[in-house]
């Protein structure tokens, strides 16, 4: 196994996590905003006021995309596991 080899494997590795992870982060960080800007609004300082909404929210979306990324992590394990016999050979 060279090393363009590792690097390919590592790049694919932070690419199939970042597609993973996008859309939790990105509806966290939305929910996250919206709750800031009711709170700054009307002066309500709880900072446990955010807790629910983005769990509910993340709640949703896991079970909106969560067969996609499952699916995709599943085709990314074929591909390394298919990819083992030309590693080391």
């Amino acid at each position: 196994m060279d090393t363009a080899m590792v690097v390919d494997l590592g790049r694919q590795a932070l690419w199939i996590t970042m597609l993973i992870c996008a859309p939790m982060l990105g509806v966290a960080l939305l929910v996250g905003l919206l709750v800031g800007i009711f709170q700054a609004a009307t002066s309500i300082n709880e900072q446990t006021l955010s807790f629910i909404p983005k769990l509910l929210a993340l709640g949703l979306t896991i079970s909106v995309l969560g067969g996609w990324m499952i699916n995709t992590l599943v085709d990314y394990t074929k591909v390394i596991f298919g990819r083992i016999p030309t590693m080391f050979g």
